[in-house]
């Protein structure tokens, strides 16, 4: 009898409570009660594919002539054989003479070249012909300091006349290349070869005016590469030529 009020206080405590797993609060919770299902995870949005890039347009005959062209008279093919050349007719012809062309070449376009290449690898230049204008500041003045460099030791050691004046006639125009260059694309292409064409003709006579069309060559090859204007390939041959016929005929 003394237990009667126990066991009638412990049923009113699990009255209290609610059925088994449920808490004061209503919530359920403990063993042998389903859980929530989850949420189910939104699908991910498939990426849209990659628009294809437009196929680049195969260049043409005309095109690959035009590369052609443009590599076979760029400024140091053109003035490597030349100073060569106009070397060798200076020293009257033999080693001696294709000597000083050669110690001539490594200043006027061996060194200012393998400062171009140097600043394509090196991601400076964006190609060998420097087709960017605002980059072809420091190539220009690092190519007249060595072509500088070379007349001095040229003109120390003996050269031969025409070989100076024809280094003399380059400091000239790269003198006026970066000049005009600070504010337009001058086609330093035609310049060169309008002053081949030049130098060869005062030191070989005119039959060497047959020479004439190489630097319509170049023009055309750097007009048709978009390299150029029209304009810029023209006051590139008359500069060039200019320069050459003053400088060289004087000093040769």
């Amino acid at each position: 009898m003394e237990r009667e009020p126990d066991r009638r206080a412990g049923a009113r405590h699990r009255l209290e409570r609610g059925p088994a797993g449920a808490t004061g609060d209503g919530a359920l919770s403990g063993p042998g009660l389903p859980a929530e299902p989850p949420v189910p995870a939104e699908p991910p949005v498939p990426a849209e594919p990659p628009v294809p890039a437009e196929p680049a347009e195969p260049a043409g005959p005309g095109q690959r002539i035009a590369r052609l062209v443009t590599e076979l008279t760029a400024p140091a093919v053109l003035v490597t054989l030349l100073t060569v050349v106009v070397a060798w007719h200076g020293a009257r012809g033999g080693a001696h003479g294709l000597a000083w062309g050669l110690l001539a070449t490594v200043f006027a376009s061996g060194i200012p070249f393998a400062y171009i290449l140097g600043g394509v690898r090196r991601g400076r230049l964006t190609d060998h012909h420097v087709g960017v204008r605002e980059q072809r500041r420091l190539p220009l003045l690092f190519g007249l300091a060595s072509v500088a460099v070379g007349w001095a030791l040229l003109a120390a050691f003996g050269a031969p006349r025409p070989l100076l004046a024809l280094v003399a006639a380059g400091v000239v125009g790269l003198v006026v290349a970066v000049t005009v260059s600070h504010w337009w694309k001058m086609s330093i292409h035609t310049a060169v070869a309008a002053g081949a064409v030049v130098v060869l003709a005062l030191t070989f006579g005119a039959p060497l005016l047959a020479a004439a069309p190489l630097p319509v060559l170049a023009g055309w090859s750097r007009v048709r590469l978009r390299a150029h204007t029209l304009p810029q390939v023209v006051v590139g041959g008359t500069v060039g030529g200019l320069v050459a016929g003053v400088v060289y005929a004087a000093l040769g």
